[in-house]
């Protein structure tokens, strides 16, 4: 992570990846996806981070690639090829991670959030966001398909219906809207939007991590598997739980009415 267009700190168990270009809506660098995965492979390797919450510097949360260096790239002469190298082994470099990723990643969506910026935002498993937030999928507004996963993500928590209309339009949707349909799952003043994310982020630390993973890793693998598969995997993960100290000790607390205390990573 050699960029200042990243904010990366872990503090109580709680990662913050900041993203760092206010001056352009945190708008994304090559070099600012390159400490962005950096940063999320770093939480994936230290059982000391529990939870990551992933938000914006200013009045954006991030407006998608910048437009300005893919009119550079326009006027290098870059190949469809070169491109399509570029965003595979780059942009696409995010999602990949995010798929392997079974810790709690949560988003808070600070301001504007367009394109491939709130593509990044739905790659998150719980979205808060302030209310003065805006949401759009903006690629139809510079001739382009969704390209960071935007096509793949918004269909699974909208619909196909809405997603498509949002993709076909580029049109603007609003914080409640956004609540409304299932993009976020709750809208904070703006004033209180870090502290509400951060206190529910605190919430899921406290938890046994490995519970929470494998609860993770159950909901994601299940939507890909039918139920007898689902059944079996779940079946092994309540074996590998049940021989936690974690679980003993929250069998523990909950018969002697008392706060659990949690060890394992």
């Amino acid at each position: 992570m050699s960029t200042d267009e990243i904010v990366f700190e872990v503090r109580d168990g709680i990662a913050t990846i900041r993203l760092n270009r206010p001056e352009r809506l945190n708008a994304f660098t090559y070099p600012m996806l390159d400490a962005w995965a950096d940063a999320i492979e770093t939480c994936k390797r230290d059982d000391a981070v529990r939870a990551v919450v992933l938000t914006g510097t200013g009045r954006g949360f991030c407006s998608g690639g910048d437009v300005r260096a893919m009119g550079e790239r326009h006027r290098a002469g870059e190949t469809a090829f070169e491109r399509k190298q570029s965003v595979h082994n780059r942009i696409h470099r995010i999602p990949r991670l995010l798929e392997d990723f079974d810790k709690p990643y949560i988003c808070a969506v600070n301001g504007v959030a367009t394109g491939a910026g709130l593509d990044m935002a739905l790659m998150a498993d719980i979205r808060f966001a302030a209310e003065s937030a805006r949401m759009a999928e903006t690629y139809i507004k510079v001739g382009l398909v969704s390209g960071d996963g935007g096509a793949w993500y918004l269909p699974r928590l909208v619909g196909i219906p809405r997603a498509l209309e949002m993709l076909w339009t580029g049109d603007f949707i609003d914080a409640r809207e956004a609540e409304r349909i299932g993009l976020v799952n709750k809208v904070l003043p703006d004033d209180t939007l870090m502290e509400h994310t951060y206190a529910f982020a605190a919430k899921l630390a406290a938890q046994p991590a490995l519970t929470l993973r494998l609860m993770k890793r159950a909901v994601y693998q299940g939507m890909r598997m039918d139920l007898r598969a689902a059944l079996d995997m779940l079946s092994s993960h309540l074996g590998v739980i049940s021989t936690t100290n974690d679980q003993r000790e929250a069998v523990a607390a909950f018969n002697e009415k008392r706060p659990a205390k949690f060890t394992d990573s």
